[in-house]
């Protein structure tokens, strides 16, 4: 296992005229808030190409790194980093509860995936996936899509996730876990988990919010939808019969249950007062601000469901096409369907212990953590 202060590991790169130069940065994200004993963080530049990548190894305790690989435009280099560490380290957790034998990573392009993502700066980004030599299995996320994957793996073993040699776009995977999981919490807070009627406010209509929502309506929930791309949100409404919120006014709008599915660090001091949903159930990675503001969702009585328990159906399906023998759909599966019986198991014990439901899943993650290193 590979630790923070380590010597770094000579990277080989996949072609001997490379302009791809990749950096042990470790040091330089440990002065950040976000850092927690991650054992790697490596920086990929290939100006030529257009590449900025970070690769976050947080912990690989229980197997190699698996996490996906998100295109975003960040401000700076620092923002990048940071959000490379909080979701390496929720990926962690993650593989975790699910009981996945993997570690947790992720990766972070820094471009903008509608102007920047060209066919060069992927082919860089490959050769940095080669150059990891094992310690990284990535996949997609916001700003990769499939057919991205497809060019990556056919340049480089380590990508899971794609129509070649792969299962294919886990993103419905996601959204069945989510959807099983929602209605796990809708049970624990009112008893029933039927959705005929109640109000269920989405916040990002990507792959995964738009498979969620064609699940909730078949099942008679009424909607309402945001999106920053209006085009989504016209389609949801037509599809759906969906009320339409502005992207800034979603999180507050009155609602039975608050399903985010784009980006995290929604939840925090200054939104969690506003809010007026009862429940907390989506696909966004890192909703929290801060571990410690899901004490503040207890305490004004919002069930919420932590996002690496819920959202875990993706990890698991890639994670599949990685296990002895080969990718089995019908498994795969069957292990998302316990996905609403260990939210329901952790909001049991945080009533009991009266603790957040965050504390209470990681509890569980650092617990198998442990065991396997004794």
């Amino acid at each position: 296992m590979l630790h923070a202060h380590a010597q770094p590991t000579n990277l080989k790169l996949s072609t001997k005229n490379s302009t791809l130069q990749i950096t042990d940065v470790t040091d330089q994200a440990a002065a950040l808030e976000a850092y927690d004993g991650h054992e790697r963080v490596w920086c990929g530049r290939d100006e030529e190409r257009g590449l900025v990548a970070l690769v976050g190894i947080h912990n690989t305790a229980l197997g190699p790194a698996l996490g996906g690989t998100r295109v975003w435009p960040h401000e700076s280099f620092e923002a990048g980093m940071t959000d490379v560490l909080r979701l390496s380290r929720g990926m962690t957790y993650k593989a975790a509860v699910a009981g996945l034998p993997f570690g947790g990573g992720k990766a972070v392009i820094i471009a903008d995936p509608k102007k920047d993502k060209t066919e060069a700066l992927l082919e860089a980004y490959a050769e940095m996936l080669v150059a990891l030599d094992g310690q990284y299995y990535t996949g997609e996320d916001v700003g990769l899509t499939l057919a991205d994957a497809d060019f990556i793996r056919e340049r480089a073993p380590n990508i899971s996730g794609t129509s070649k040699g792969g299962s294919g776009n886990p993103s419905p995977v996601t959204a069945e876990g989510v959807f099983l999981g929602l209605k796990a919490a809708l049970a624990h807070k009112s008893g029933s988990d039927r959705l005929a009627g109640v109000l269920v406010a989405v916040q990002g209509l990507g792959s995964v919010g738009w498979s969620l929502c064609e699940k909730l309506h078949a099942e008679g929930a009424e909607l309402v939808v945001a999106d920053i791309d209006t085009d989504a949100v016209d389609r949801a409404a037509n599809t759906f019969g969906a009320r339409m919120a502005d992207a800034g006014d979603i999180l507050f709008v009155e609602a039975d249950i608050l399903a985010p599915c784009a980006l995290g660090g929604l939840f925090s001091s200054d939104t969690i007062p506003q809010l007026k949903a009862g429940i907390i159930a989506g696909a966004a990675n890192n909703q929290l601000a801060r571990h410690e503001d899901a004490r503040l969702l207890m305490e004004r009585g919002i069930l919420y469901a932590p996002d690496y328990v819920i959202n875990a159906g993706g990890l698991m399906n890639v994670a599949a096409e990685l296990a002895p023998g080969g990718y089995n759909r019908e498994a795969t599966m069957r292990k998302v369907t316990e996905i609403p019986r260990t939210l329901t198991a952790i909001f049991q014990k945080a009533d009991a212990e009266k603790r957040p439901t965050n504390e209470v899943a990681s509890d569980i993650a650092m617990a198998r953590i442990a065991d396997k290193r004794s």
